[in-house]
């Protein structure tokens, strides 16, 4: 059995050999691909008998779909931290997540005590047409208990097929009032963009992700924002990507063409020079040339940074807030065929227009400045970035990336937002920005300083009085 295994191995790798040479003529000419061969193989027989001694003497059965499973992984985390093995059920739940739609009821859900509760329906949504509420707990579904189940394993009971009815079973308000509710799931977007009108003249828009619905969505939000701005009044955008951890390379694309009419957006480029590809922007600023604030923070990551970085270099927006995330790479997903799921595998760094590759670095906003943290979050505010990533790819050795990633709940408490109003307003220009951000943080360093110095232990005193020794008389 052990033979066979190793056989196996040594075939499957030569299947790929093979198919290598048909598009490199000559790989095995020379002795040092030959050895390089012989090396792999006797990896892989390595492999083979690891393998078989985890099956036959491991102290319980082990599931061998999960020992490959595993093995798979194992190899790919060797790689970079974004290339990874995707189980068929993850590959589906990451196909839902790009496309931006699926089957379900159309209510956002969190956990407490053990159930599943809603945080609230989405207008329009079968959920909230059949009388969900905000704050209800759900504790069936279809008549099993939701208790005990995690909130991944309840959300994907009630996502389903088109047209296929579900039943809820609720417990709402202080009295515990028992409702059923028969629901038929339908088509629920994920809303990827959210837009609102600031002080009666800013357009706020906040793109929390780059789905396959996020540019149909801004440009929805634009031309609402349009709508509801008379031009004349209409003194610019804010675009909000502070927390976006990014997604789909051709919508990152697109929402930065939006903005402008010529120039490249963002390269790519692989291992070998031919695999280098520039994408461009075509005629079209969706916004007609008005001015453009963008919100970013060590949150921001990946799409997000292509965004505010093409912006920057083609200083059509102003960037505010701190240091993006540092994800400077592009993962190409490879369906693996039927029920195998997918790979998702590192193929090429993305540059910025000027040709700043950002991985490890992040994109630096043109104004950095923090939000006032409340004492309960300090410490805890912040994100690491790439470059504290477990075997990151390497940019140099200037890597640093990542930053404060809080946001506040309430608006009049965001300092980021603010300055960006008064700037787009003409309240303020942005070198006086600058000198005011600077002044807060040189003064917030200044107390933090003191803060530590106070908290520190003072040394103990040595006593003045040293005693002499005794002198004989």
């Amino acid at each position: 059995m052990m033979r066979k295994i190793s056989l196996l191995m040594a075939g499957a790798a030569m299947g790929a050999s093979v198919a290598i040479v048909s598009s490199q003529s000559g790989f095995f000419s020379g002795a040092p691909a030959n050895a390089a061969a012989t090396d792999t193989y006797k990896m892989l027989n390595l492999f083979g008998d690891v393998y078989e001694k985890i099956r036959t003497d491991y102290v319980e059965r082990p599931k061998e779909d999960k020992l490959i499973e595993s093995a798979i992984n194992g190899m790919l985390s060797g790689l970079d931290p974004h290339s990874s093995y995707m189980s068929p059920k993850s590959y589906q739940d990451m196909r839902v997540q790009t496309k931006g739609e699926f089957g379900g009821l159309g209510i956002e859900v969190t956990q407490q005590d053990g159930f599943v509760k809603v945080v609230a329906p989405i207008d329009d949504t079968p959920a909230s047409r059949a009388g969900i509420l905000a704050n209800d707990l759900i504790v069936q579904i279809d008549g099993e208990q939701t208790k005990g189940l995690t909130l991944n394993q309840a959300v994907d009971k009630m996502r389903g097929k088109i047209g296929a009815p579900i039943t809820l079973t609720v417990i709402r308000g202080p009295d515990k009032k028992k409702l059923d509710f028969r629901i038929v799931r339908d088509r629920i977007r994920i809303q990827a963009v959210r837009s609102r009108v600031e002080d009666g003249n800013i357009g706020y828009i906040r793109i929390t992700q780059f789905n396959e619905q996020t540019y149909d969505g801004l440009k929805k939000a634009i031309a609402k924002l349009d709508k509801d701005i008379p031009a004349d009044k209409l003194k610019g955008f804010v675009v909000d990507l502070r927390n976006n951890p990014g997604g789909l390379l051709d919508q990152s694309i697109a929402v930065s063409n939006a903005f402008l009419n010529k120039g490249e957006i963002v390269s790519t480029r692989g291992r070998n020079k031919d695999e280098t590809q520039r994408y461009n922007a075509r005629p079209g600023d969706l916004t007609k040339g008005k001015k453009v604030v963008i919100l970013i923070n060590g949150g921001s990551a990946s799409a997000s940074e292509i965004v505010a970085g093409a912006l920057q270099d083609h200083k059509r927006a102003t960037l505010i807030g701190t240091r993006s995330f540092g994800k400077g790479s592009v993962q190409t997903i490879i369906p693996l065929g039927r029920d195998n799921g997918a790979l998702r595998l590192t193929t090429a760094r993305y540059y910025t227009p000027s040709g700043r590759s950002i991985q490890a670095k992040g994109i630096h906003p043109d104004i950095e400045l923090f939000q006032d943290v409340p004492d309960e979050l300090k410490g805890k505010d912040s994100t690491k970035g790439e470059a504290s990533l477990r075997g990151h790819l390497k940019n140099g050795d200037d890597e640093g990336s990542g930053s404060q990633a809080y946001v506040p709940t309430d608006r009049a408490k965001d300092k980021q937002l603010a300055a960006a109003r008064d700037l787009l307003e003409g309240k303020v220009t942005v070198d006086e920005l600058k000198k005011k951000a600077e002044a807060e943080k040189k003064a917030e360093a200044e107390k933090q300083e003191k803060t530590a110095k106070n908290a520190a232990p003072e040394p103990k005193k040595e006593d003045s009085k040293k005693q002499e020794p005794e002198q004989k008389k």
